[in-house]
């Protein structure tokens, strides 16, 4: 028996790379799945019906999946993938908020188009595929439910050329935070995934960084990701909510959340002179703290 069984789990962006490998994996565990995925290209331009292919190898391996070929980046788009679920199952316990564009350059070089067709499927993409899931388990009372958002190194870290993805990206984040303390009541967690992995979007990148890619190494590709998201979907993941869990060559870990690391207070309204001291301390504190943060986040042999 699949650890997933009677579960229905929508996912978006799931006709190739990290999606796909979800919904495969959601099916072995017993889910029925609604793969979403416009079919376009890797700048958003296109469609095509690309969602069937992986719909075909969900029943091939004896599982249940309906295809959705909508846009995340609409209102309508978010309201006719969760109408999809509903009219095909009857239900949703499971949203994987996971598809995205690229549309890389510098802020100098960038149109607006540029940032706002990022914003509109990567920010904008979360609340239109989750407000109808999320009105849902407050309207029905549903609880045990499960969001899983996909947010980026670019956005956690940072990246050359990516102020569009990057700002998206750490706004996911930001929006999980917020989004697991509204839905806690019903018992729904909401946790932000840090993947990396070499896909379409991804394999160019690696490869203009001087990586080598082999396709036979796990480590490197998609499928990497999809038991992590599949466990945080199990009950044995009931309490964990609001985490950012990084899988990135073949590694697991929880990534640090904001936090105030050191701090002064003062009876009056502070002067210059007191900050040319203050602030220097408080910079050298963050950087024994992320030495720290560095050295105990190195991965461990299991």
């Amino acid at each position: 028996m699949g650890r997933l069984n009677g579960k229905i789990a929508i996912v978006t962006g799931a006709g190739r790379g990290i999606g796909k490998e979800i919904s495969l994996k959601f099916a072995e565990e017993g889910a029925k799945v609604v793969v979403n995925d416009l079919g376009g290209d890797r700048d958003g331009s296109g469609e095509g019906k690309i969602a069937d292919e992986v719909v075909n190898e969900i029943k091939a391996i004896g599982g249940e999946a309906v295809a959705n070929y909508d846009t995340v980046a609409t209102v309508r788009g978010g309201e006719n993938i969760f109408k999809t679920a509903i009219n095909s199952f009857n239900s949703v316990d499971i949203l994987v908020n996971n598809a995205g564009i690229l549309r890389d350059k510098t802020l100098y070089n960038m149109e607006e188009d540029e940032w706002d067709a990022i914003m509109a499927v990567h920010l904008k993409g979360h609340y239109n595929c989750t407000r109808p899931f999320v009105k849902y388990i407050k309207d029905n009372n549903k609880t045990n439910c499960r969001i899983l958002n996909m947010s980026s190194v670019s956005g956690l870290f940072g990246n050359f050329g990516q102020t569009n993805y990057g700002a998206a990206k750490a706004g996911i984040a930001g929006f999980t935070r917020s989004l697991a303390l509204e839905v806690t009541k019903f018992k729904c967690t909401v946790n932000t995934i840090s993947p990396g992995a070499a896909t379409r979007l991804t394999l160019d990148l690696m490869q203009a960084a001087g990586r080598e890619y082999d396709a036979n190494d796990w480590s490197q590709g998609p499928e990497q990701i999809a038991p992590i998201v599949a466990w945080l979907c199990t009950d044995e993941a009931k309490d964990i909510t609001s985490q950012i869990i990084h899988s990135q060559g073949g590694i697991v870990g929880i990534m640090q959340q904001p936090a105030v690391i050191k701090s002064f207070t003062t009876d009056n309204l502070w002067t210059l002179d007191q900050l040319d001291k203050l602030i220097p301390e408080l910079v050298e504190a963050k950087k024994h703290h992320d030495k720290q943060v560095e050295e105990n986040g190195s991965p461990k042999k299991v």
